[in-house]
């Protein structure tokens, strides 16, 4: 595996809620991978070769929010040696509806749970911790997913893929257009036997060679936006896109562009200011 370093961008918010979650929008839309909240705000992190000052230097609110929360940022290179030990020490399993467990090889099994997913803490956005995982997560679980051909958009981790594999999709594709989220994923599925599970490094324009009854898409706004086009032309009629990875307040233009494309918003789960939403492709 190649040596990679990163960068920790440690913010302090006053006060926390719901502000946070908004900065971390914000740093997820220039490139920040990975976020670990505290009770004084987040972490945020970001490939070294990836670090741009000026970009981080121009998050800002509005005028009007500025007017009631205060930020700063902390800017450490963290050299590729230690970040296994950095990564380690802040993960925890997730419990979502006491039906799928995540966790990492050191923590204790749970054979009891219907569905266990087992995630080598490395640098990759998706532990299944952030709200819009765990939505996602939660929608699958009631959704059937036996012979369905799945796509995984923005794989991470490749939580959501392996998932999918394990309740019986096939086949299961999931993308990613970080290396290291590729590399992470590939390792995870080995870990979870699900190996049939095809995975590939790149983004939206490799799309169009197949066609998928599901689609995963826990990412951006804004790549939502730019990609919506392209994932419901390779939805096939009557499937399903589940999205996340925005606030509540941005659900209406998303799901009103998709309804411009042919689709129907079926519901929505809410947590915190995070929204996971469920799609169907009209006929």
């Amino acid at each position: 595996m190649s040596v990679i370093d990163y960068v920790e961008v440690t913010c302090i918010v006053e006060p926390t809620e719901p502000w946070t979650d908004l900065l971390i929008s914000e740093l997820a839309e220039i490139g920040f991978e990975s976020f670990e909240e505290n009770l004084r705000g987040f972490k945020a992190y970001i490939q070294a070769a990836d670090f741009d000052q000026k970009k981080l230097d121009a998050v800002q609110l509005t005028e009007e929010e500025a007017k009631n929360v205060s930020f700063n940022f902390t800017v450490k290179i963290i050299d590729s040696q230690n970040w296994n030990k950095v990564w380690e020490s802040n993960f925890e399993p997730v419990d979502v509806q006491q039906q799928c467990y995540i966790r990492a090889p050191f923590h204790p099994a749970k054979p009891d749970y219907p569905f266990e997913i087992i995630i080598e803490p490395k640098m990759s956005f998706g532990t299944g911790h952030h709200e819009t995982t765990s939505l996602m997560v939660q929608w699958m679980l009631e959704t059937d997913f036996k012979n369905q051909h799945v796509l995984d958009m923005g794989c991470g981790t490749g939580i959501l893929a392996i998932l999918a594999a394990k309740m019986g999709a096939q086949p299961v594709l999931a993308i990613d257009n970080y290396p290291y989220a590729w590399e992470n994923t590939l390792e995870n599925i080995r870990r979870n036997n699900t190996d049939d599970i095809k995975v590939l490094l790149g983004d939206a324009t490799l799309l169009g060679g197949d066609t998928f009854d599901i689609i995963l898409a826990n990412i951006t706004k804004n790549v939502l936006m730019e990609d919506m086009e392209t994932f419901i032309s390779v939805l096939r009629p009557n499937g399903l896109l589940f999205i996340s990875g925005f606030f509540a307040e941005n659900m209406e233009e998303i799901t009103g562009l998709a309804a411009g494309l042919g689709m129907k918003a079926i519901a929505f789960k809410q947590n915190k200011e995070w929204v996971a939403v469920k799609l169907q492709k009209i006929s």
